[in-house]
């Protein structure tokens, strides 16, 4: 019997925007990922990678997720029907996982924080959602010394090593 094949993983996913603060501001205790709904020009744009997600957040409306104030620019050769840059845009999850981060949320305290926006193997635009508690100002002096200690650490390491 001749052995399996492993199925190649294909190309990584491409990242259209990357939020790298929110490790910093937030405690995130778990990741989902999310599609989410777009318009034509809106892909397109995102596909240039000029988009920003510092600033958005999530939140659950009447049973649905909503990923707000993400800017996405208006396509270069987009026409009269280009999109508005900040509009809401609809995060796709099942209903489930939507009703238990909402619970989160309003129950725990919790902040759903995008932390990157990219393009799967399929080419769908995907969402990965961090559900976070916020940082007090000694937790980040705490994360910074530890992020210094690690990198003198590693230079240390690297010299004598």
């Amino acid at each position: 019997m001749a052995p399996k094949k492993k199925k190649s993983s294909g190309p990584p996913p491409r990242i259209a925007a990357d939020n790298r603060k929110a490790r910093y501001l937030y405690f995130i205790e778990d990741e989902f990922e999310a599609g989410l709904m777009l318009t034509g020009t809106e892909v397109k744009s995102l596909r240039d990678g000029q988009a920003n997600i510092k600033e958005s957040y999530a939140e659950e409306k009447d049973g649905e997720l909503w990923l707000i104030n993400a800017y996405i620019p208006e396509f270069s050769h987009g026409n009269r029907f280009n999109h508005q840059p900040r509009r809401p845009r609809k995060l796709l999850m099942h209903k489930r996982e939507i009703a238990r981060l909402g619970g989160a949320v309003q129950k725990g305290g919790m902040s759903l924080v995008p932390l990157k926006v990219y393009f799967n193997d399929q080419g769908r635009a995907k969402v990965e959602l961090g559900l976070g508690k916020g940082k007090k100002l000694h937790d980040k002096r705490e994360t910074a010394k530890q992020r210094d200690w690690d990198r003198q650490k590693a230079r240390l390491m690297k010299d004598h090593g």
